[in-house]
């Protein structure tokens, strides 16, 4: 089974074609946490997990979900981290995760795949995207490959930096970064409420029409990419920024 997570659709993407590849069900981790979902899952003996980076790491939300589902008939398990630029050392705890599931690790791949965090970064315009998706394909089908083979993914850089990112600047990151205040919606905003459905962690609600932020983020982005009307800020960060969100880039490919 392909089991995803995903933030702005790239996860979804990749997903997806590797469920097609492999001819094996694909299971959406944002509605099960979005629902509170943990009962057991019949994955059968391989499981494909795939994942944005945050931090450096799978994102804290997936990884918690995984402590609290047992994955009946599961194995073995292959992650696949998608990244605007790099995933430090988070194979290492993957092998943990792993290994606190009873499951065989077979290795964690990493695909670069067009940067949404806009909080932080700039999302390229939608023709970069559509060449970054593009440049992506031969290390999918490398996956791919490996994964119809039942092989091991080989290891991931490890080194010094990778270690230091991915230890103690993942919980520094999360503690000071990772908070929803300084979202807003400016007056474009038509309450159409999408932030809310789209919200994984159930953070977001509306009143009088307009969204409100509680405390409990995981910065996956969503509510102000997906917003149709772009009518969602973080704070003065995202002012100006293109949005980005894959179904985007999806129907700027059939356009062309």
């Amino acid at each position: 089974m392909v089991l995803y997570f995903t933030g702005t659709g790239n996860s979804r993407y990749l997903a997806r074609r590797i469920a097609e590849g492999l001819e094996m069900p694909l299971y959406d981790l944002n509605a099960c946490i979005k629902a509170r979902d943990t009962a057991p899952v019949q994955t059968g003996r391989d499981v494909v997990l795939v994942t944005p980076t945050y931090a450096w790491r799978i994102p804290r939300v997936v990884s918690e979900w995984l402590g609290k589902t047992a994955l009946t008939g599961a194995e073995r398990i292959w992650f696949v981290m998608d990244c605007g630029s790099e995933i430090g050392n988070a194979a290492g705890y993957n092998r943990q995760l792993a290994a606190q599931k009873q499951l065989q690790y077979m290795g964690t791949a990493q695909i670069i795949m067009p940067e949404n965090y806009i909080a932080m970064f700039n999302a390229p315009p939608k023709e970069q995207a559509k060449s970054i998706v593009g440049q992506a394909e031969p290390e999918l089908q490398k996956v791919l490959t490996q994964l119809k083979a039942g092989q091991e993914f080989p290891p991931p850089r490890d080194n010094l930096y990778d270690r230091f990112m991915s230890g103690p600047v993942n919980p520094v990151f999360y503690r000071f970064f990772v908070k929803a205040e300084a979202f807003r919606a400016t007056s474009a905003c038509i309450g159409c409420g999408k932030c809310v459905e789209l919200c994984p962690l159930n953070n977001i609600r509306l009143e009088n029409g307009k969204p409100l932020w509680g405390k409990n983020c995981t910065h996956c982005m969503a509510c102000i990419c997906y917003c149709p009307k772009e009518a969602i800020e973080y704070g003065k960060k995202s002012r100006g920024k293109p949005r980005y969100h894959f179904e985007a880039l999806e129907r700027k490919q059939q356009d062309v």
